[in-house]
Formats: C-alpha cells, sequence, structure tokens
C-alpha cells in the first residue's frame, strides 16, 4: 500500500500505537507518521504508508489547527489537567476578559517548550528529566498562531474552549498556560483535539473501528489519500512517455521540451505525473543547466 492514510487518534493512543495497529491491520511493515499527537490528545494523525514515507522530510505544510478546552485557576506540572497540581485558585473572569486577551497571543509569538515534551537538550528528551525531578533551562522558540477563537466560556465554572490555527511546533499547553500567567490566575489545557494537520481535516479521518472494519473487507487500500495529496500546493507538469521513462530512471528533463520553458523561477519545486496522470515524484528546476532534475521519487513499490 503506497499513500496517506488520515487516521482520527483515540484517547489513552500514543502516536506509535497507532502505527503498531494500523501496520497490523494493514500488512503493511513501512509506516512513518507526520508529527505525534500527545496520549490524551485525539484527533488527525496523517500515516504514511509505502512510498509515501519518503515525504516525512520534505512535506511543506505543516501547519495544525486544534480544538482545546482550558481550566482556569490551575497550574500543574505538565500543563494540563492530567498533571500534578502545583496551585490552585478561584477566579472570577468573565468571557470579554478573555476575549481581550487573544489578541496578545495571535500572530508571531515566542514559547518556551514545556519540560513534559519530546524536545531535547544535550541529547536528553525533557520528558525524561522531568520525570526524574529534573527542571533545565529551555530556549525562547519563535512561533505563529494565525487566528485563535473563544469558541466558548462558562463563567460560573470557569473553563472554555479554544480554536487555534498555529504553524507548526506550536503548544497547546504552553499556549493556554502563557495565558492563565497573563491572567495571573493560572490556567491547564483540559482536552485537545487535533482538527487538521498537513492538509487533512478531520473529516478525512478514519477511527480505528473503521479500519479495521475496511480492513476485514479487505477495502482500506481504496480509502488511502494518494502521496501527491501531500504536495498540492506545488504547480504540476505533465511530460511525455519517453520523459516520464527518463525522470522515473533518474535522469533529468530540458525545461526547452516542457511546458515549464513558458516561465518558471529557480529552484521551484514541481510535481511530475505523466500523460495518465500517474504521479511520479517531484521535480527541481536548474535555470543555470535548463533542466528539471530529480528532487525526489515516488514510484510504486
Amino acid at each position: 500500500m503506497n499513500g496517506v492514510l488520515v487516521v482520527n487518534k483515540p484517547a489513552e493512543f500514543t502516536s506509535f500505537d497507532v502505527v503498531a495497529v494500523v501496520r497490523k491491520l494493514s500488512g503493511q511493515r513501512k509506516i512513518g507518521h507526520t508529527g505525534t499527537l500527545d496520549p490524551n490528545a485525539t484527533g488527525v494523525l496523517p500515516l504514511l504508508l509505502g512510498n509515501a514515507t519518503k515525504a516525512q522530510d520534505i512535506i511543506v505544510n505543516h501547519d495544525k489547527e486544534y480544538f482545546a478546552g482550558f481550566k482556569l485557576g490551575f497550574v500543574s506540572d505538565t500543563l494540563d489537567i492530567w498533571g500534578q497540581v502545583q496551585k490552585q485558585s478561584h477566579p472570577d473572569f468573565k468571557r470579554q476578559d478573555i476575549q481581550k486577551l487573544l489578541f496578545d497571543f495571535t500572530g508571531r509569538i515566542s514559547q518556551i517548550p514545556p519540560m513534559f515534551s519530546a524536545v531535547q537538550k544535550d541529547g536528553k528528551r525533557l520528558y525524561d528529566l522531568a520525570r526524574q525531578g529534573i527542571e533545565v533551562e529551555r530556549e525562547l522558540r519563535q512561533v505563529t498562531v494565525y487566528d485563535l477563537q473563544l469558541v466558548s466560556f462558562d463563567e460560573k465554572k470557569q473553563e472554555g474552549f479554544l480554536k487555534v490555527k498555529c504553524s507548526k511546533g506550536t503548544y497547546i499547553r504552553t499556549l493556554i498556560d502563557d495565558m492563565g500567567r497573563a491572567l495571573g490566575c493560572g490556567a491547564v489545557m483540559s482536552s485537545l483535539q487535533r482538527l487538521n494537520a498537513c492538509g487533512y481535516t478531520i473529516n478525512d479521518a478514519l477511527t480505528l473501528e473503521e479500519i479495521k472494519s475496511l480492513s476485514e473487507q479487505g477495502q482500506l487500500e481504496s480509502r488511502l489519500k494518494s502521496t501527491e495529496s501531500l504536495f498540492l500546493n506545488y504547480g504540476c507538469v505533465t511530460v511525455t512517455p519517453p520523459q516520464a521513462k527518463r525522470f522515473s530512471n533518474g535522469g533529468a528533463l530540458d525545461i526547452g521540451r516542457t511546458y515549464l520553458t513558458r516561465g518558471c523561477e529557480d529552484k521551484q519545486i514541481f510535481r511530475v505525473k505523466d500523460r495518465n496522470g500517474s504521479f511520479i515524484g517531484l521535480g527541481i528546476t536548474d535555470k543555470t543547466q535548463n533542466l528539471l532534475k530529480i528532487y525526489k521519487l515516488f514510484l510504486a513499490t
């Protein structure tokens, strides 16, 4: 099987647990994923099967969207409700107080990665150090929050939900903790669902139960997204049969003998397809030699 299987990850499963389940159900040994989700988080987890695993290090769209629950008046060691509570208070904020805060956390912002995270420090995972009771200094990281909306807020319970569109590397737990600090009362994440990742939405995602059923019916492969779907932000060039054969064998193509001769930039990446519409791989232009060179091939395995 070659392509992308978009999974709706259930709670209490690690991303690696999901990979193991799908590997068993699909019979496909070669599987990767596009970014982990914490065990308590749910939602979109795109898995790369077969030749799609070659895309793991060159996927362009790493933006994500989340639906996150939060509670005010709590501070925990993990920055979420599942950690050890360190401080507790009884705030009395109104919806408009939260609404006013959103602007300060939208756009380009700085975050310090949480200790309970997979970030490495001197070759060691932060969560391994945190479990030993060790806290180390972490460097500020720049991330982008494209859109931050307060979906609801229960003033009596002092809890609500946010919708967040953000760049790769954004920690929603940290975002909520920082908002709680700004309010002066603390805040923890109480739930997290990923709605969108790598251009795939929750509507594209299959539950593990659905994947099992499809596998038993021999229909799982029909539900895979194409490997090409990872690169739809790139332009496309269709080539002749001889050119398709040459490109498939690792040979560069003369730009002057493709429609790219009408105009393209140097180092521009294109999807390369044959006349039957089959995706061969990605090519990158070299204007100094007037060639479309191999960037990555995705031949069926």
